[in-house]
């Protein structure tokens, strides 16, 4: 008889442990304004980190994505132009800019001139690393700081911003589908996490409503019970 069989099975019955899941971070409309406008636009470093965040807000590249674009991958004659992203695996997805990214993407690519293949380069001309953008995003946001007081003390990371395209994405009435195609999720499961996001915030929002009616103050219990109502809605009708 193998003696191992009652071992297995006393591991397999020890219970997972519980733990609460971390959600998603990202920034409101008004903070990614605020980062995407604070480089310094005079100077050559902010031209080209001011195209470069506009760039991550409207493809919610990885940051090594973001930093291994080529000149050659950006389709910006249209007034709607494009951008070829590498992804992982070595997948391809093309992402439509907005006509504002696709406008700061062309005067930057033409202050290139003849000069780096890559579309944001280092000061020498190279291929800037993934710590390098994290650098200039940290100092973006820094400075933003100075005039959005809710970005104090935020920790802000190249992922949050892939974050937050994608919340506001799912907040305009993007489909989940469509919202893990944009992302280059293999499984659409990997983009629950912006629906839980996106329900805590609407829980929280509610939560902080001090009256409803005819100013009258609401009871924890109706709070709950009105929350309970908009979650079971986005179950029965999910975006």
């Amino acid at each position: 008889m193998d003696t191992t069989l009652p071992i297995a099975q006393r591991v397999l019955a020890i219970p997972t442990k519980r733990f609460d899941k971390r959600l998603v971070g990202y920034l409101t409309q008004e903070e990614m304004k605020a980062v995407i406008s604070a480089p310094d636009v005079s100077t050559w470093s902010g031209r080209r980190d001011h195209a470069m965040l506009m760039t991550a807000y409207n493809t919610a590249a990885r940051v090594s994505e973001l930093v291994g674009m080529l000149r050659a991958d950006a389709d910006l004659a249209p007034k709607l132009g494009s951008v070829k992203i590498h992804g992982k695996g070595r997948k391809q997805r093309v992402v439509v800019l907005s006509p504002e990214a696709t406008a700061i993407l062309r005067r930057w690519d033409r202050e290139l001139g003849d000069g780096p293949s890559v579309l944001f380069p280092n000061r020498s001309g190279g291929t800037m690393t993934r710590s390098g953008a994290h650098a200039r995003l940290l100092a973006a946001a820094k400075r933003a700081a100075e005039t959005c007081p809710s970005l104090r003390g935020r920790r802000v990371s190249p992922h949050t911003i892939r974050h937050t395209t994608a919340m506001h994405l799912l907040q305009s009435g993007m489909n989940l589908q469509a919202i893990a195609l944009f992302l280059g999720h293999e499984d659409v499961q990997t983009t629950h996490g912006y629906v839980e996001a996106d329900a805590e915030m609407k829980r929280r929002t509610l939560a902080a409503l001090p009256r409803v009616g005819r100013g009258r103050r609401s009871s924890p219990k109706q709070n709950d019970e009105l929350i309970a109502f908009l979650e079971a809605l986005q179950r029965e009708h999910p975006q």
